[in-house]
């Protein structure tokens, strides 16, 4: 696994010294890791909102439904997962 080194601010080191001492984490790399995995989650939940209104658009006439758009960004995420 590569090693990397990262520079933080002194608000940003206190957060995260305190995500460790508070025992919900190991490291300060878990700590780290379990940010880059919610935000690689909230990303792929935006791309497949945004590719569902896509399909709408181009599919069906009108503006889209929002129960529409749940159950097509249901389905994408469940194709991805």
């Amino acid at each position: 696994m590569p090693k990397r080194s990262i520079t933080l601010t002194d608000t940003h080191y206190e957060w995260l010294t305190i995500q460790v001492a508070s025992g919900q984490y190991r490291s300060e790399s878990e700590v780290i890791s379990d940010l880059i995995r919610e935000r690689q989650q909230r990303d792929a939940g935006i791309e497949a909102i945004r590719l569902a209104l896509a399909e709408d658009e181009q599919c069906a006439p009108g503006t889209p439904t929002p129960a529409g758009v749940k159950t097509a960004v249901q389905e994408r995420l469940r194709k991805n997962s």
